[in-house]
């Protein structure tokens, strides 16, 4: 199945961080935080601004982000777990 976000919406899929601290101790599934990095996997096509123009969007597919630890939906496609959000939730691009 293909998912296709409308507006100024994006697909990630959220990047696994080390389940290891820097002193070699294992963390528990239990104790982790869900990640809030991810990779953009679909774009939108952008916003509507009031005069009915499109507001081009400043993320692409590929694009490693950081979002807030509530932003977005969860979704589930194909069996894969997906974050559904807007654009405005994301804080930042790594580069």
């Amino acid at each position: 199945m293909k998912f296709r976000p409308l507006l100024d919406r994006v697909v990630v899929q959220r990047v696994e961080e080390e389940s290891r601290t820097a002193g070699g101790i294992i963390i528990p599934d239990t104790a982790k935080e869900k990640p809030s990095q991810g990779i953009v996997v679909a774009v939108g096509p952008g916003g509507v601004n009031d005069n009915g123009k499109t507001i081009v969007m400043t993320l692409k597919e590929g694009d490693r982000i950081l979002f807030g630890k509530w932003a977005g939906t969860e979704i589930k496609v194909d069996g894969q777990t997906l974050l559904i959000m807007r654009e405005n939730d994301v804080l930042g691009v790594l580069e």
